[in-house]
This record gives C-alpha cells, sequence and structure tokens, in this order.
C-alpha cells in the first residue's frame, strides 16, 4: 500500500471480522507494519463486514465519504475486498488504491481491469505440505513450531500469467 500511494496520507481498513485468527492477523499486521515504517500514512478507519461483499460496499462508502482524502483500503479477505471494489466502482471514484486479500474471480477481474492493484493470495499447495509434514512430526511426538509459515504470494497485474502464481488462483 505504502509504494503506491507514495507513502503518505489516508487509508483504511475493510476487515473481515475482528474475532478470528486471520481476521487479527490480517488486521493487526497491516496495522503494525505501517505505524512501524510509514509514519506519513494515517489509518484513518478500520471497519468490519463479516467477510460479506455487500456490507463491506456499505461500510467502504461510508469510509469513502466521511474521508475525502483517502489515498487507499485494504480488504482483508475476498468478500471485503469485493466490497472495496464495488464502493469505489459505484462512487465512480478515481485516486483510491485498493489492495485485497484471496484470489477469487471478481478479485482477479479487478486487478485486470485496474480497479485494484493487486492481493496477497494464499500457498494452498504450502498449506497441504505443512499441514502434512506438522502431522508427521505430532505422531512420532516431536515438538511443533507455535507458527508455521505455509507461504503466500504477491500477485498483480504484472505477474498474473506466471505459472507460480496461476497455480495458487482459484476463480
Amino acid at each position: 500500500m505504502a509504494e503506491f500511494i507514495g507513502g503518505k496520507g489516508e487509508v483504511a481498513l475493510v476487515v473481515h471480522d475482528q474475532t478470528s485468527r486471520t481476521g487479527v492477523d490480517r488486521r493487526d499486521g497491516f496495522v503494525n507494519r505501517i505505524k512501524q515504517k510509514y509514519p506519513d500514512i494515517k489509518i484513518v478507519d478500520i471497519q468490519y463486514g463479516g467477510g460479506d461483499h455487500l456490507k463491506s460496499t456499505d461500510l467502504a462508502k461510508a469510509i469513502i465519504q466521511a474521508h475525502p482524502n483517502l489515498k487507499g483500503i485494504f480488504g482483508s479477505n475476498e468478500g471485503s475486498a469485493i466490497g472495496v471494489v464495488n464502493a469505489v466502482t459505484e462512487m465512480k471514484k478515481t485516486g483510491i488504491t485498493i489492495i485485497g486479500y484471496d484470489s477469487g474471480k471478481q478479485q482477479i477481474e479487478a486487478i485486470k481491469n485496474g480497479v485494484m492493484a493487486g492481493a496477497i493470495t494464499q500457498n494452498p499447495i504450502g498449506i497441504g505440505y505443512e499441514t502434512v509434514k506438522a502431522a508427521v512430526k505430532a505422531i512420532k511426538g516431536e515438538t511443533l513450531p507455535k507458527t508455521i509459515d505455509t507461504g503466500f504470494y504477491w500477485y498483480d497485474k504484472n505477474n498474473l500469467n506466471d505459472e507460480k502464481i496461476k497455480a495458487v488462483l482459484y476463480e
């Protein structure tokens, strides 16, 4: 986000929830990184749309109306990101960078069309591999790490056709 908005300005988040591990981690990861590295970026709002694209659309519209100088919005999952895309599209807003998470068909189309700058996708191959590896360790009574990194990828219009990226996208 920081790179796309020139390292300064107002941004907001539409997060899928504030209780699940993914909701908390994605929100906190974004917020903490901005606070630690980008003092000229101000987070002006965080809203929770339950991952529902319709509710997230309404929330994003309210954020955009309340913050006319907004430069970017992060949508923490597919429903949140699509809600932000819908809001920006319906309001005919330009100059708002949208960053998302997940990789459904609508997000991929929004990236191809230039409405969304890009998104992070999970690595289902890595998830499967690391799960089996952890299960084998558990069966053997070995200690498991507190956190297992299963991998992720950034994708945008520049790498959508990369075979490594295509393998982890879903439509």
